[in-house]
C-alpha cells in the first residue's frame, strides 16, 4: 500500500487529484499538506484564510499538515522549509506525495527534484490530461468552487468571487486556460462528494490588489 500526503492548496486541481487518488485501492491518504504565509495566515499564492483550510480539512475528514513560510521567502528558505516538512512526513511513514499539476513541465521537475535523496516519490494524477476534460470531470462530480484569485492582466475583476460553473467558464476570455493552469486564476472548493458537509462561507468585503494577483476574501459564514 502507498501511504500518501496530498499537496493541497484548497483549490480545484488539488481537490480533483485528491478525489482520484482516494478511488485507488492501493493508496491510503494520510494527510493534506499546505503552505501558509505566516505573516498573513493565508495560503501561499491562493491567499485563502488559514481558518478556511482547517474547515476544509475537517469537512474532508483528513489531517492537515501546515508548512509556515515567511512573508517573502528566499529560494533557499523555501527549499529548506519544504524539505524539512517532507522529511517529517517521511518519518511518519509517508511513501508518496500527490500533486495536482497538469502540464507545467518545469514545475513537475521541481517537485521531483525536491524529493531527491528521500524515500518519497511523486504522483501526478492529472498529468498531461486536457484541461477541458478535467474541468468537466470536476463539475460533473458535483464539486463547487469559488474563484478567489485572478491575474487582472488576463482575467476581468468581475470573475472574482464567482462560482466556477459552466456559465462562468464559457464567459472567460478565450486566451485563458479553462483550468487557469498558467496562473490566470485560482480557486477554493467549498463542497463536493468528499465533503461530509458543505463549508458555510461567504464572500467578504475585502478585495486586495497584490503585486501580481487580485484577491477576493472568503470568510466563515456565522
Amino acid at each position: 500500500m502507498k501511504r500518501v500526503a496530498v499537496s493541497h492548496s484548497g483549490g480545484k486541481d488539488s481537490m480533483l487529484a485528491l478525489h482520484r487518488i482516494m478511488q485507488r485501492d492501493d493508496v491510503i491518504v494520510d494527510r493534506l499538506i499546505t503552505t501558509v504565509n505566516e505573516a498573513y495566515n493565508r495560503t501561499s499564492v491562493h491567499g485563502n484564510r488559514e481558518e478556511l483550510l482547517e474547515m476544509q480539512a475537517e469537512a474532508l475528514n483528513l489531517p492537515l499538515q501546515k508548512i509556515y513560510l515567511p512573508e517573502s521567502p528566499t529560494n533557499e528558505q523555501y527549499n529548506e522549509t519544504m524539505i524539512n516538512a517532507f522529511k517529517e512526513a517521511e518519518a511518519d511513514g509517508i511513501t508518496h506525495i500527490v500533486y495536482g499539476d497538469i502540464n507545467l513541465a518545469d514545475v513537475k521537475a521541481f517537485r521531483e527534484q525536491q524529493l531527491e535523496g528521500m524515500d518519497l516519490e511523486a504522483i501526478f494524477p492529472l498529468w498531461l490530461e486536457p484541461t477541458n476534460k478535467l474541468i468537466d470531470e470536476f463539475l460533473q462530480l458535483g464539486y463547487k468552487t469559488i474563484i478567489t484569485t485572478i491575474d487582472p492582466s488576463r482575467v476581468p475583476t468581475k470573475f472574482l468571487g464567482a462560482f466556477l460553473d459552466c456559465e462562468t467558464i464559457n464567459a472567460l476570455p478565450d486566451e485563458v486556460d479553462i483550468c487557469g493552469e498558467n496562473g490566470e486564476f485560482h480557486t477554493f472548493v467549498v463542497d463536493g462528494p468528499l465533503f461530509k458537509d458543505p463549508l458555510h462561507v461567504k464572500l467578504g468585503d475585502e478585495v486586495v490588489e497584490g503585486d501580481f494577483y487580485t484577491y477576493r476574501d472568503v470568510v466563515r459564514d456565522t
